[in-house]
């Protein structure tokens, strides 16, 4: 093989290989189903009926949510009622409607740490997203959006010390979750937040990876990667997952869903449009990268892949090279005759 070659194939793979370490994770995602941590059916009460299993409530009886003002709009309202009214005060609930200026107030006493970076955020989105984390993992409780209204009593996941939703095909979503205060899976998430704070231009793909759930996915798939996933105990790490079908659409459960994504702006329908025709894009990009390729090898042999003599009315690259860089390989720095000094 030629020595020219050689060294394009060497550098082409040192960049996949780079390339594919950034998004490995992302990558892993796909595969990792989390089956072995699904809040089973079996596990649970029928709606209305009471556990028999003897399991103690862990998670205290906090229902949080958030919204830049208490003037919650009309069309959450309903949803924001159905969950109030299965989880009164009078059976020991309490409700938590952070607003934007107790969500600053929060961070700055108790996370002061954070605040420069919270209070910063380009998009408001972001911080009702980091608020999030921050007083589950002071107060514990359960975190729920406005556009997710309740279909029962969440009394049943109360057992459990951490839990959050299963999306599908990959990942999960950071609009419902519960956990015991201190839990050490939002510690982290709280603790290391801040380093994921980047533009990554698109504005919906920036909030995704900061602050929301492709950011609190990663951090899933970094917790179970270092053994952190067990322990079902109080000090436990264990996260237990609900997935789509105990999240909505029957009677079993949890949820119901409204309508949502009230931040979402032009770049969410270009990311669904790529999503939508997801073979086109696959195409594209195979033939983009081979171009991409073919012209990173074309520029190498015109420029730098030969030292052999200039074709008539051509130049090599050698020749290009500044004088004081030319010569035989054992005289590179005998510039004039020793005797001639």
């Amino acid at each position: 093989m030629r020595r020219g070659l050689l060294i394009f194939l060497l550098v082409t793979l040192a960049i996949l290989g780079f390339l594919l370490n950034q998004v490995w994770t992302l990558l892993s995602l796909l595969v990792v189903k989390g089956t072995g941590d699904a809040i089973l059916r079996s596990e649970l009460p029928a709606p209305g009926a009471a556990r028999e299993d003897g399991k103690k409530e862990i998670i205290p009886r906090i229902i949080h949510q958030t919204y830049k003002t208490t003037a919650i709009p009309p069309v959450w309202q309903e949803a924001q009622a159905s969950c109030i009214a299965l989880h009164p005060e009078s059976e020991g609930w309490e409700y938590k409607l952070w607003t934007d200026e107790m969500g600053l107030e929060f961070i700055q006493q108790e996370y002061e740490w954070f605040y420069e970076t919270y209070a910063g955020y380009k998009y408001p989105i972001q911080r009702a997203d980091a608020i999030r984390y921050f007083v589950l993992a002071h107060y514990g409780g359960i975190y729920i959006d406005l556009d997710d209204g309740c279909n029962r009593s969440l009394e049943p996941l109360l057992v459990y010390p951490c839990f959050v939703r299963r999306t599908i095909p990959t990942g999960i979503s950071n609009d419902v979750m519960g956990a015991v205060p201190g839990h050490p899976f939002f510690v982290r998430v709280s603790e290391r937040i801040k380093n994921y704070d980047r533009s990554w231009v698109l504005p919906y793909i920036t909030v995704m990876g900061s602050t929301g759930p492709l950011f609190l996915s990663v951090m899933w798939r970094h917790w179970m990667s270092d053994g952190l996933n067990v322990g079902d105990g109080l000090d436990g790490g264990r996260i237990r997952l609900v997935f789509p079908e105990e999240y909505n659409g029957h009677d079993w459960s949890f949820f119901t869903h409204h309508k949502g994504d009230s931040w979402h702006r032009w770049d969410v329908r270009l990311i669904f449009w790529l999503g939508s025709h997801w073979i086109l894009v696959t195409i594209l990009g195979f033939i983009i990268g081979f171009s991409l390729l073919f012209a990173g090898w074309w520029l190498y042999t015109r420029f730098a892949g030969s030292t052999d003599m200039p074709r008539k009315g051509k130049t090599s690259f050698r020749s290009r090279l500044p004088f004081w860089r030319r010569g035989s390989p054992n005289h590179d720095y005998e510039l004039v005759d020793r005797h001639e000094v």
